[in-house]
C-alpha cells in the first residue's frame, strides 16, 4: 500500500473495507473497484486493525471461502453489495440508512 492510499482512507473508508472483507459474498475485486486495495493491501490492513487472534479467524475463513475471489466463484454469483449497500459508484463509499 502506497504512502498515498495511507493518507486517503479515514476511519469511516477503514470501517468499511474491514465490513467488507469479513463479508463472504464481497470478493477482495469489489474492495479494489471501491478503494484501490489489492488483496494484499486489506491483509495489512486487516492485521493492523484487527486484534491478532481476530485477524487469524478472518484469514482461516477467507482461505476457506470460494466467494472471496470473482475467479473461484459460482456462475450464479455475479454481484458483490450485501442488502446494507446502495449502489456503488466507483471510490463513494455507500451509505446506510
Amino acid at each position: 500500500m502506497s504512502v498515498t492510499q495511507k493518507n486517503e482512507l479515514n476511519a469511516i473508508a477503514i470501517d468499511r473495507i474491514i465490513e467488507m472483507a469479513w463479508e463472504d459474498r464481497t470478493p477482495f475485486e469489489a474492495i479494489r473497484f471501491q478503494f484501490g486495495l489489492a488483496e494484499a493491501d486489506v491483509k495489512v490492513l486487516m492485521k493492523k486493525e484487527l486484534k491478532f487472534s481476530s485477524y487469524k479467524l478472518w484469514r482461516k475463513r477467507v482461505e476457506n471461502c470460494n466467494t472471496k475471489h470473482t475467479a473461484k466463484r459460482v456462475a450464479e454469483i455475479n454481484r458483490f453489495k450485501c442488502k446494507l449497500q446502495r449502489t456503488i459508484s466507483n471510490n463513494k463509499i455507500s451509505k446506510r440508512r
